[in-house]
């Protein structure tokens, strides 16, 4: 299709009861080879469940995305980037059961693309549009967001697809990337050189097990809620990092936060496995900026003196859960901690002077 076609005329937008008592063993055998094979059929019933629904996936009717389904969904004409003509540059066709979106590769001028809920597992077309903006591919079938290169793309939206890799995001001019809701075990593959402008990275209700391996000294912004998460590791490189989301995981001690998390304002660990204030509270001292937390939902939440145990530790803090400490609070915790520093030096000073006896 010439560029002149593309401009034209178009427009926007998932009992058996155990048998068998005491009087007959053969009973009893045959109602435990029953159950046996009933717990065997459920099995199977299970796998062909499962194949069914593989089956199904591949069964997808072939739906690829016209011409005229194109026209009908194009709109905002902009100048072009050499400033000679005019195109349409936003093209929405969400919800439309496409499998196919290979003929895109024609409509190099389009910058904001929305191609979400449909069938889709290959976007590589898109990788011909150079002057994209904003990428929207939620609720489709990918299981990778490879791309190449798209020198202006800054935002990319994948939520709700069978991702499982990081590898291949390499987009100089990205800034916020969502990937919410797939398959990802583990963070590989995210070059700091080729993500330098990423500030926003989302992978709530994913598979990880652990917060490392994101190494992008500009990020400020990091979601990891709803993932199997059991330990805070690897962080030293997120010297940019302003909020960090880790509600619904399964973190029972905080030893992974380090002072080189200079600018961390924000931590929500609600819904975790966090025991004791004193124990583990103490170890975000070391957090220069932390301003507001949330341990609401964790067993630690239930301890006496709750709020006043977490000031004390953290005296900076400004918030905890919904609600701001009041003065009250703050002097009440300033004492208790400066007669507490007092009491250490005391006992310090005791020992001591028995050492020296």
């Amino acid at each position: 299709m010439s560029d002149q076609e593309e401009t034209l005329g178009m427009d926007e937008e998932e009992t058996q009861e155990e048998g068998g008592g005491e009087e007959e063993a053969g009973d009893q055998e045959e109602a435990e080879n029953e159950q046996e094979e009933d717990i065997d059929f459920e099995e199977e019933k299970e796998l062909g469940e499962e194949e069914e629904q593989k089956e199904e996936e591949e069964k997808v009717p072939e739906n690829p995305l016209t011409e005229e389904a194109v026209a009908e969904s194009l709109s905002l004409l902009c100048k072009t980037g050499d400033g000679l003509s005019h195109a349409y540059v936003r093209l929405d066709v969400h919800e439309k059961e496409l499998t196919n979106i290979s003929i895109l590769k024609s409509f190099i001028h389009l910058r904001y693309v929305d191609v979400s809920k449909n069938n889709l597992k290959d976007l590589s077309s898109l990788s011909a549009l150079t002057h994209l903006l904003t990428l929207k591919a939620d609720y489709n079938m990918l299981s990778s967001v490879r791309l190449e290169e798209m020198p202006f793309l800054q935002v990319a939206s994948f939520n709700f697809n069978k991702i499982n890799t990081l590898e291949g995001v390499s987009h100089p001019m990205l800034e916020h990337l969502c990937l919410n809701n797939n398959e990802i075990t583990e963070i590989s593959g995210l070059d700091e050189a080729k993500l330098a402008r990423l500030h926003t990275l989302e992978l709530r209700g994913n598979k990880l097990k652990t917060t490392g391996g994101v190494h992008l000294p500009n990020l400020k912004n990091l979601f990891m809620a709803a993932n199997t998460i059991d330990k805070v590791e690897d962080m030293e490189s997120l010297k940019s990092l302003t909020t960090f989301h880790l509600r619904d995981n399964q973190i029972e001690n905080l030893d992974g936060f380090t002072d080189k998390l200079s600018l961390l304002q924000y931590i929500n660990l609600r819904g975790n496995n966090i025991t004791s204030v004193k124990e583990q509270v103490p170890k975000m001292a070391c957090l220069p900026m932390l301003r507001a937390l949330v341990l609401f939902e964790n067993p630690a939440h239930e301890e006496d003196e709750y709020r006043l145990e977490v000031l004390i530790a953290l005296r900076k803090l400004e918030r905890l859960d919904k609600d701001e400490y009041s003065e009250e609070e703050r002097n009440e915790a300033e004492e208790i901690y400066e007669q507490r520093l007092k009491e250490d030096a005391e006992r310090e000073n005791e020992d001591n002077s028995d050492e020296d006896d």
